[in-house]
């Protein structure tokens, strides 16, 4: 019997190929989106919709999936909103929607499926973060935070659910060419701020790295490896060598080290 898997944010870039490629493998593929109806010529799986920010939402999509299949054996959580700009320019509100999306989101999600899976003795929690949250990045703190934060809860996570056979774990892509940029939330660059030169700067590179990004069929190929692992690692990282190297060199070098190779990667 083919495995059923959840994708929430799976009409387009890291979610959408991650369910064209599963559903190549033979699982039965689900993918969530807020507005299904808006997405015109999909017919690679099936969307859901769902907001992950809802909880009403969530339960309706969970329990319609499980009420039609008799389970969810996999939910990858992959729906995510970028924002930036400098912390003291960024509206606690746009910083409280990143976190709604990116951390709570997750959050009921994976309340939705634990019943499921725990009567059924076993499932897999795969949860898409980012090698941003494993540093505080320069006009991306409060993505970082996002991130970082949904890393942490999936360490505890892991313990409090192992005796019901289920396990959890992250995946932290680092640039992907996908949309991601385009419905990111911009901090507006201010005439006579203070950060208006870094910043600017600062939001061109990112948007360049992530149009020169890497091939998002490169985490659906690892999301399918996993799936297929008996005892998943606690974390994963995909994406280009330095990318991943940063996070070796964040844990030996000194504080102030780290932050002036950060502060000079970004021309600050």
């Amino acid at each position: 019997m083919s495995k059923v898997v959840l994708i929430t944010g799976g009409s387009s870039g890291i979610g959408k190929a991650i369910g064209l490629y599963l559903n190549e493998k033979g699982f039965k593929v689900y993918g969530s989106s807020r507005n299904p109806e808006k997405v015109t010529d999909f017919n690679a799986f099936e969307l859901i919709p769902l907001d992950v920010t809802d909880q009403a939402s969530v339960k309706e999509g969970v329990d319609a999936i499980i009420a039609k299949e008799g389970k969810i054996d996999v939910l990858i959580n992959n729906a995510g909103i970028g924002i930036t700009g400098a912390i003291e320019e960024t509206p606690n509100t746009e910083v409280q929607k990143a976190f709604d999306t990116n951390f709570f989101g997750p959050i009921n999600m994976m309340k939705a499926v634990l019943p499921s899976m725990r009567t059924n003795k076993g499932g897999l929690i795969i949860n898409v973060t980012s090698i941003a949250g494993y540093m505080g990045l320069p006009f991306r703190g409060a993505y970082s935070a996002t991130k970082g934060a949904l890393e942490l809860i999936t360490e505890a996570m892991r313990m409090e659910v192992k005796d019901f056979g289920i396990q959890i774990t992250n995946v932290a892509p680092g640039d992907f060419a996908t949309n991601i940029a385009s419905g990111r939330y911009h901090a507006p660059l201010l005439e006579g701020s203070p950060y208006r030169k870094p910043y600017k700067k600062t939001l061109e590179m990112m948007d360049a790295h992530v149009d020169e990004g890497g091939d998002p069929g490169d985490v659906a190929k690892l999301i399918y490896k996993i799936i297929n692992k008996p005892k998943p690692r606690i974390h994963y990282k995909v994406g280009a060598f330095l990318q991943k190297f940063s996070i070796i060199l964040k844990r030996i070098l000194p504080d102030k080290t780290y932050e002036k190779m950060l502060s000079n990667h970004y021309k600050l």
